[in-house]
């Protein structure tokens, strides 16, 4: 049982599902739509080239996807706000198909306009944000001001959840960022621990004993997530233990308050 808008997905696992029945697709597909980016992080995997998908193809995907179970389609890059077709393809997948339509995106570029007609066609939005204040200005490039206004705007269309790159850099700042996630209303703090791009960069293994440390005694408001390429030696929570296959996001188990 999947509600697209409130994101509550049951699992009766009590039920014996014969797998000539079972769903073809995946429970969640992530979609560059293209490689463009505005910004020049040295952590992203992005090759800033103007490569873009087929607006009729992905339609077609986002078709044969419901058919086949999907229960939500991630629109990423780059940075999908640079797609020229974003709000009609947006609108397409909440309008034709019954998939959850989720963004990822790092929110600059979200104005009043664009925040309008993605608005009832976007059900979870996540918004990048590496460190707080002169931390994130020095790896994105723009005033960390404009960043909380656009955090500001975007609670307005969708719930919508914190990506935080952690390094050596950012992980100082851990805290501060969870307390501005839970001021702001964030639904979720996703941990990205950074992998190597072309061979340079990466998290260290300091840093991850210590993104470790952190995680255990955590007891924040907010939800924990991790991508499943830093997940190791972190207390995830696999609500599906049988399955095999590839994994994006790992929950974190929750420490009690």
């Amino acid at each position: 049982m999947f509600n697209r808008t409130t994101g509550l997905n049951i699992l009766l696992d009590e039920i014996l599902v014969p797998s000539t029945l079972w769903d073809r697709a995946p429970r969640h597909v992530s979609i560059a739509l293209t490689n463009l980016c505005d910004l020049h992080c040295a952590h992203c995997f992005a090759p800033k080239s103007s490569d873009a998908l087929d607006f009729n193809q992905v339609k077609d995907w986002l078709g044969e996807l419901d058919i086949n179970g999907c229960l939500a389609v991630g629109f990423g890059g780059g940075e999908p706000t640079l797609y020229p077709r974003l709000v009609e393809l947006c609108r397409f997948a909440t309008q034709h198909t019954r998939l959850a339509v989720t963004l990822t995106t790092h929110a600059l570029n979200l104005d009043n306009q664009l925040l309008a007609d993605l608005s009832g066609n976007v059900h979870f939005v996540r918004v990048s944000m590496d460190g707080v204040g002169a931390t994130y200005e020095a790896l994105r490039g723009y005033p960390f001001s404009m960043f909380l206004d656009c955090l500001d705007t975007v609670r307005y269309i969708a719930p919508f959840g914190i990506n935080f790159i952690v390094n050596n850099h950012t992980l100082q700042y851990i805290d501060a960022a969870v307390k501005l996630a839970a001021d702001v209303g964030a639904a979720e703090f996703l941990l990205l621990p950074e992998q190597p791009v072309r061979g340079f960069g990466g998290i260290d293994e300091i840093t991850t004993e210590g993104l470790r440390q952190w995680v255990s005694i955590y007891k924040g408001p907010v939800p924990l997530t991790v991508s499943e390429a830093g997940a190791d030696g972190l207390p995830t929570c696999n609500p599906h233990p049988s399955e095999t296959g590839l994994l994006a996001l790992h929950t974190l188990m929750r420490q009690a308050a």
